[in-house]
């Protein structure tokens, strides 16, 4: 019989834990599933580990693991990846904003023989109109430079254990789960879902927090922006031979304008061409300097006695 993983990242959810745990399995065994629920307590400062040892205990199916500090959301799918043994694993998130019941069609879809099933919004639900203008524009630009549509794309998905593996051994560490699973290619469909309120807490992605998100996934997956390195510095080298013939022709005329100011505009367009290339450039070396120390994804420091492998430190599978 098939094995379907559910990896739940969290963050500080421990009002959430029993509620997820409750929901799911009743979905599951209910549709005749056989499963495991994988949480990743992502450096918690709340109860959450806690919540899931107590769940772990009452339920040989759930297991779960707890990150030495915070590592990100793309550190705990990773993780919950590696630890997942399903035949297929489904990732989503642990409020419950990915509506379970959609879990059931990813299911019978990878029955059929998909092997990505991408859960696609239909409708952001109740968000503030400042966090849906963000959300918005980052899926945009997301879109714009991976050259895949991102503008109604999720965590929320189901992959086949060979595609498992495949993300699982991607050597870098910065990673963008989101956009990975197009990357990778293989047999893929998608279900549409609309999200769902949060049952407790509120979100933790602020307009600041999604902004320094969508900065690390771009350069992360693409190099698009050093390219516009290239074209800001073509615009500036022909608004520059603009404003020379412009100045020369008023001199030869006698009509030039006395004064710097169009040095001083001149100058200050290149500058700021100067200052964004230099931003673009800065944050890639950075990308490199992370990937060049070689450091894992993330650190567990602790796991429930039925997650296999070595968690003394960083990640390392042993089955």
């Amino acid at each position: 019989m098939s094995l379907l993983s559910v990896v739940l990242p969290s963050y500080n959810e421990e009002q959430n834990i029993s509620n997820t745990v409750s929901v799911l399995s009743g979905l599951l065994e209910g549709a005749g599933i056989d499963y495991e629920l994988v949480f990743i307590s992502d450096g918690s400062r709340d109860n959450t580990y806690q919540e899931i040892q107590k769940a772990a205990k009452e339920n040989p199916r759930i297991k779960g693991a707890e990150f030495s500090r915070n590592f990100g959301k793309e550190a705990s799918i990773f993780a919950g990846l590696q630890i997942a043994l399903g035949d297929a694993v489904v990732v989503m998130d642990c409020d419950l904003q990915h509506p379970p019941e959609v879990i059931l069609q990813m299911w019978k879809l990878w029955q059929e023989g998909y092997e990505v099933v991408e859960g696609i919004k239909s409708s952001r639900g109740k968000e503030g109109l400042a966090h849906k203008l963000s959300a918005g524009l980052f899926y945009r630009i997301m879109s714009g430079l991976i050259k895949i549509d991102m503008n109604a794309s999720s965590d929320f998905k189901l992959l086949d254990r060979k595609v498992v593996d495949v993300l699982t051994a991607l050597p870098e560490r910065n990673t963008f789960f989101r956009a990975l699973s197009f990357w990778a290619g293989f047999r893929a469909t998608s279900v549409k879902y609309e999200v769902q309120e949060r049952k407790f807490g509120t979100s933790r992605w602020s307009t600041w927090s999604l902004m320094k998100y969508a900065i690390r996934n771009v350069t992360s997956f693409s190099t698009l922006p050093l390219q516009l390195v290239t074209v800001m510095g073509v615009v500036s080298i022909l608004f520059s031979i603009i404003l020379a013939i412009q100045t020369l022709v008023r001199f030869l005329t006698g009509t030039a304008v006395e004064g710097f100011t169009t040095v001083i505009l001149l100058v200050l367009i290149i500058g700021g061409f100067i200052m964004i290339s230099l931003g673009i450039i800065g944050h890639y070396i950075a990308r490199i300097y992370e990937e060049v120390k070689g450091r894992p994804k993330f650190i567990i420091s602790k796991a429930t006695d039925n997650v296999q492998g070595n968690v003394t430190g960083a990640w390392n599978q042993n089955r």
